[in-house]
């Protein structure tokens, strides 16, 4: 079970970095952020999760708006992992936790 709680944190934690810096590389970038290549990569990372994040959102949800419900999405399933995972080492003792 720490194991499972261990690899949703490790996703949710790439995700939002992800995200993150396809937020702050498309400020850098401005306008012709669609032709850089790490943006293309980024975008192909975080694809899954705005797709996911779309599906949940109702329709009233721009789509710009999308990448941000996917963010919150992931960081509040990063924080219920985190809590998890802190209770689990708590049952089970921090040394096997290691």
């Amino acid at each position: 079970m720490l194991l499972f709680v261990s690899s949703i944190k490790l996703v949710a934690e790439i995700a939002l970095m992800a995200l993150a810096g396809q937020f702050l590389l498309g400020l850098l970038a401005g306008a012709k952020r669609d032709t850089n290549l790490f943006y293309q990569l980024l975008a192909t990372l975080t694809k899954p999760f705005v797709r996911g994040a779309r599906l949940i959102s109702p329709k009233l949800v721009l789509d710009r708006h999308v990448p941000l419900v996917a963010f919150l999405l992931l960081a509040f399933a990063w924080i219920f992992a985190t809590l998890f995972k802190i209770q689990l080492c708590l049952d089970i003792g921090v040394q096997a936790c290691r």
